[in-house]
């Protein structure tokens, strides 16, 4: 919570932060992470490790202190 992320494929979305995280009860179940954008808009990203289409992949990157 709280991380500032960029999205590597739409730089036009400007930082995020993470204002959410959850993590599935199933065995198996997916982990979601949701972003607050510069842009005004929230999306939710696949925060798994094992699925193919895990946020990171996906062109999430996460900002570190002075960048």
């Amino acid at each position: 919570m709280g991380d500032q992320v960029i999205h590597s494929r739409y730089p036009q979305w400007g930082v995020g932060r993470v204002i959410e995280v959850w993590r599935g009860d199933l065995p198996g179940g997916r982990d979601y992470v949701k972003v607050v954008f510069e842009d005004g808009r929230v999306r939710i990203f696949d925060n798994s490790l094992d699925s193919s289409t895990y946020c990171v992949r996906a062109g999430l990157v996460k900002l570190r202190e002075g960048d």
